[in-house]
């Protein structure tokens, strides 16, 4: 889903990134996998692993001043962590998320109505059930989705190797009291003007869930 579209850029402050929870570039991550399997035939998410390879690590700055830490396999599966600060070392929530699908537009209007499905108050697919919109809440019809860049790693000299612009909703599903299941919709842009629609499914993860 983030293929090396382009050259290095220059280094960005220090010269290592962010470890997250002891999780960053180039470590295991090694996960409970009954923070999942619990939910049963019920979930779609398209992952049933235990560890993640980690061979690239992704940040966002929020507009609000948080961040968000992102870190990859090698099958696109996205361990992520959001934070209060650059360094995660003050983490507020942390998701596991798998690629569902991907698609590259091939004709002028499939850009409109696929922003037009990240704005809706309810997503689906194929193959999927019906998801509702997690962020904002689902009270108005319509609602901006969230716009931002993704600085990409693909090791730890500090240079960023892409920058990614996204736009993208969170949605989601109960299965239980406790939790459910994720809906991450995604526009994404590379610097070179290379466009893809993709669907990711996530779930929530407690500290204790997961080491590194």
């Amino acid at each position: 889903m983030f293929d090396r579209l382009f050259g290095r850029k220059q280094a960005l402050g220090g010269s290592t990134l962010p470890i997250v929870r002891n999780v960053t570039l180039g470590r295991s991550v090694v996960l409970d996998p009954l923070a999942w399997r619990r939910f049963g035939a019920d979930l779609h998410f398209p992952f049933d692993g235990d560890t993640l390879q980690i061979v690239a690590q992704g940040v966002i700055k929020l507009n609000d001043g948080g961040y968000v830490h992102r870190f990859y396999t090698d099958e696109d599966v996205m361990f992520q962590a959001v934070s209060n600060d650059a360094a995660g070392q003050d983490v507020t929530d942390v998701t596991l998320f798998a690629p569902w699908e991907s698609k590259y537009p091939s004709t002028p209007w499939e850009r409109p109505a696929w922003r037009q499905r990240l704005s809706a108050r309810t997503f689906t697919a194929e193959g999927l059930p019906e998801y509702r919109r997690f962020w904002f809440g689902d009270e108005a019809e319509s609602q901006e989705p969230v716009t931002f860049w993704e600085d990409l790693h693909d090791d730890r000299d500090g240079i960023v190797d892409r920058r990614i612009f996204q736009t993208s909703m969170l949605f989601g599903r109960p299965l239980d009291d406790n939790g459910g299941e994720l809906l991450l919709a995604i526009d994404q842009e590379s610097e070179a003007g290379e466009v893809s629609f993709e669907i990711m499914l996530g779930v929530a993860l407690e500290l204790g869930e997961f080491r590194a």
